[in-house]
């Protein structure tokens, strides 16, 4: 089954988005323990997109689990933040749970569990 055109822009949206933020929010000088923190999400978000691309379907939930996290962080911030963030969640947990891409997660799950 080819992969839906929705998962592959999103996987290619948390890659580059992971990967900027990673190189951009990397410690210059003494690294602390928040840091390490920082950029293992990440980290995690560039592992999602990754493996989103390779049909692997607990990266779908990574991604749904970093947006939700971002969402979370954002409720302590301005209100126009988490209604951003929140948006942007509803909006790729509607993209990685549609039919099709529910399928193209399953098509991998299963042939990793069919015998040899």
């Amino acid at each position: 089954m080819k992969r839906p055109r929705a998962v592959t822009i999103l996987a290619w949206i948390y890659i580059v988005v992971g990967v900027v933020s990673f190189v951009y929010g990397f410690p210059r000088h003494a690294i602390h323990a928040d840091d390490l923190l920082a950029e293992s999400v990440r980290l995690s978000g560039i592992i999602a997109g990754a493996w989103m691309l390779r049909g692997e379907n607990w990266a779908r939930w990574l991604a749904i689990a970093w947006i939700a996290f971002h969402v979370a962080l954002s409720a302590f911030h301005e209100l126009r933040e988490l209604a951003v963030h929140a948006a942007f969640g509803v909006a790729i947990a509607i993209f990685l749970f549609r039919p099709d891409a529910a399928n193209y997660f399953r098509r991998k799950a299963d042939s990793s569990n069919s015998p040899a």
